[in-house]
């Protein structure tokens, strides 16, 4: 195997010593520094103190350490032994790896092009051979001698069909006088060795030099849980935890060591949540509470249908949470299309009953005035008349928009619908009694916070969410919540079909999902279309699209470099489509104007346009009950939960819904196992929980709800969810007992070092 010589040698010298650079020298044998004499450091102490200020930048800039805690919750990923050999055909390609294996040859050549020479180190497992490659460093055949086993980090390359890491660090392992045949030699080829998340110039072994350095520098550590908590559950305290986590001596010592500190990682977290909660009650709000033969007792003489069982019992909750004198905060997940804005406005018409007003959160101008325009219709002409429900977004003309300011001040709009609009340092209430969000998943903490600080008292909160949560999920990330869920449809929903057009196997089935169209359209009804791109230039709400996986999953390698499906382009060819000649196509998305997405949306709800070719503008909320097609293009790059979401535009009304999820991606890709996984099942719930796995969430409390990134570290809410539930109660029941954890400083400290500011941010505000 050769390594490419398009660079010099000097080049190739400085990069591999800027690989090694930010290390300080010889750190396995500096000892803590005089400041910190060895067993005094804290968890708080600062790792600078201690491994020299290069070590504690390059470990700040790689992985956000800066004290002993956060170094010592860089907890090894995975555990190899000596006599370990890695399957270096399992090896994937592009991305930076941490290998045990054998030195098996060493040469040396001259460079034909310029000066200098390449030494190339072949390595094995016993099966598959991984070259490596150094320009410039002959003196490293001193080191690397056939027989010689180590651990190996670069990154992998392919170079003429084969594999090489250019410039690796290295570690060898230098223990081989023992006697092969003794115990201590058995004993020294079976110890585990850590493997930590490592950079390119922080390697796996110099993260565990610096752990050590760091764990033989700190002092006595109290624990966060509790003892007899501990004692009940047979788990070893933290300090034995963290020597036994990255320094153990066999299997058994990292197994009891995770257990623990998993365990630990739940308490910790619950009893944040739980405090939040705490406090939450503590606050005083204005109790909310319909009178007779007032607005919400008119409302429900007036419906034409009869609640579903859900949605009765949901009511029942919220009005209870209203009744009472502390805020509520309830969160109310449902099925797409079960109904939970009807629930959201019997909670409004109660507010408006004791003279309060409440706000609607809506995501989009398109949901807003969707939202406007429903809620007046199913008041009826009296009610809208006395309750003046009013829109605010930012598109509106500017007598329009003084004219909805005046109503919110003045106390006349009882119910209000914006967008981020709402937001505005000149929006102001006369009495806010309830704030509405809408899409929860589409608003930051600032801005939830932003509206409710509105009220002149904490005003209730009522969040809705057509994204199912799993139970684990729900108890992680909103155990500060009430959670209210309604699963059961409305009667005379017909259902819809699903299915999967893999254009990678069939891509001759093109012309069908157009025919399939226009049957549908021959029958009097309308059909969505749905790109994730404007045009080539414009992908709309690029953040929530799934990027391509490093290993090409979602894509399929060349395949990921074809340009996404644009709404642009699929207009014109839809136009020209001789199968859609008679359709009135037209196109919907983020960079029209308020006004156009209201028009194109109104023409659209009054079957004056036949397909609509959209971006997921559409995703939630829109309510069209004569659409019966969703066609989603390049349906392998939206997540599981926005196919859901889009599926759930059609078969609203009486006519059965059609959904045809068109891929590009091939067969056991993961883009693939998303959209067959919508294709398989209606039911949102399992669509959650197979969404949670797939993505294996990894990030709980962190960026999408507080803005910074807090991820779990062992704990793992797919799995872990007794684990969690356990922890709980534990959790609750210390703080029944001591309310402001006075005789739990250990707790009190742990609970400061796991919330950083944008975590307590998050917790105070959800």
């Amino acid at each position: 195997m050769q390594a490419a010589e398009g660079s010099s040698g000097g080049r190739a010298s400085r990069a591999a010593a800027a690989l090694a650079a930010p290390i300080d020298p010889d750190i396995a044998k500096v000892p803590p520094s005089p400041g910190v004499p060895r067993g005094s450091a804290t968890l708080d102490s600062k790792v600078a103190a201690i491994l020299g200020g290069r070590t504690a930048g390059a470990l700040q800039k790689a992985f956000g350490i800066s004290t002993v805690a956060d170094m010592l919750a860089h907890f090894p990923r995975r555990y190899a032994r000596r006599g370990e050999l890695t399957a270096l055909d399992e090896l994937p390609k592009g991305e930076t790896v941490t290998i045990v294996a054998e030195v098996r040859s060493v040469s040396e050549r001259s460079m034909k092009a310029r000066r200098g020479s390449i030494l190339e180190v072949s390595i094995s497992d016993g099966h598959g051979i991984l070259s490596l490659t150094f320009f410039n460093q002959s003196w490293r055949a001193r080191e690397l001698k056939p027989g010689v086993r180590g651990i190996f980090t670069g990154k992998v390359s392919d170079y003429r069909g084969a594999l090489q890491l250019a410039h690796p660090d290295y570690e060898l392992f230098d223990d081989l006088t023992l006697d092969a045949g003794s115990a201590s030699a058995k004993k020294w080829a079976e110890m585990p060795i850590p493997i930590y998340p490592a950079s390119g110039s922080m390697a796996s072994w110099q993260v565990q030099k610096s752990v050590e350095l760091v764990l033989d520098a700190l002092g006595a550590v109290g624990d966060p849980v509790p003892v007899d908590v501990r004692s009940e559950r047979g788990l070893v305290d933290f300090r034995t935890a963290l020597e036994l986590v990255h320094r153990p001596q066999k299997d058994a010592d990292w197994k009891r060591a995770r257990d623990a500190l998993r365990y630990q990682e739940a308490f910790v977290l619950q009893m944040a949540l739980l405090e939040q909660r705490q406090a939450a009650h503590a606050l005083k709000a204005v109790p909310r509470v319909p009178k007779p033969g007032g607005y919400l007792e008119r409302f429900d003489r007036a419906l034409a249908f009869t609640l579903t069982g859900d949605q009765q019992l949901v009511g029942s909750e919220i009005s209870a949470d209203l009744a009472r004198s502390e805020p509520m905060n309830r969160l109310v997940q449902g099925e797409v299309g079960s109904g939970k804005t009807l629930v959201a406005l019997r909670a409004m018409l109660a507010v408006a009953d004791s003279g309060g007003q409440a706000a609607l959160l809506a995501p989009t101008e398109v949901l807003a005035s969707q939202h406007l325009r429903s809620i007046v219709r199913t008041l009826g002409p009296d009610l809208a008349a006395e309750l003046v429900p009013t829109l605010h977004t930012g598109q509106l003309p500017v007598a329009a928009r003084r004219k909805a300011l005046l109503r919110m001040v003045s106390g006349q709009a009882k119910i209000v619908i914006g967008t981020h609009a709402l937001l505005s340092d000149n929006v102001q209430f006369y009495d806010l009694g309830l704030v509405v969000v809408d899409e929860q998943h589409r608003f930051g903490v600032e801005q939830r916070e932003t509206l409710r600080a509105k009220g002149a008292q904490p005003p209730h909160v009522l969040v809705l969410t057509a994204t199912p949560i799993p139970r684990t999920v729900a108890m992680t990330v909103f155990g500060d919540l009430d959670i209210s869920t309604i699963s059961e449809l409305p009667a005379g929903r017909q259902g819809i079909s699903s299915f999967v057009v893999p254009l990678a196997e069939k891509p001759g089935w093109v012309p069908r999902i157009w025919e399939r169209t226009a049957e549908e359209l021959a029958l009097g009804r309308q059909a969505f279309v749905v790109c994730p791109a404007i045009d080539q230039a414009v992908v709309e709400n690029a953040d929530d699209l799934v990027g391509d996986d490093a290993d090409g999953a979602d894509g399929g390698g060349a395949e990921a470099k074809r340009p996404l499906a644009a709404v642009s382009a699929v207009l014109v060819d839809l136009r020209a489509n001789p199968l859609l000649a008679k359709a009135h196509i037209e196109a919907l998305h983020g960079r029209m104007t308020g006004e156009e997405k209201d028009r194109i949306m109104q023409s659209f709800a009054a079957g004056e346009i036949d397909v609509l070719v959209a971006t997921t503008v559409i995703e939630v909320g829109v309510d069209v009950p004569n659409a019966s097609t969703m066609v989603v293009l390049d349906a392998e790059r939206f997540g599981v939960s926005q196919l859901h979401q889009l599926r759930g535009r059609v078969g609203r009304g009486g006519v059965p819904g059609l959904c045809l999820l068109v891929t590009n991606a091939p067969l056991e890709t993961l883009g693939r196992e998303r959209v067959d996984a919508v294709a398989s099942t209606l039911d949102g719930f399992e669509l959650a929980q197979i969404d949670l796995e797939l993505r294996r969430e990894g990030n709980v409390l962190g960026s999408n709800q507080s803005g910074g990134r807090s991820s779990l570290r062992l704990l793992r809410v797919v799995s872990d969810g007794d684990l969690i539930g356990e922890a709980r109660q534990a959790a609750a029941e210390v703080l029944e007992a001591d309310a402001g954890l006075a005789g739990h400083p250990e707790l009190r400290a742990a609970l400061a070092r796991r919330l950083d500011e944008n975590d307590r941010a998050f917790l105070a505000k959800s």
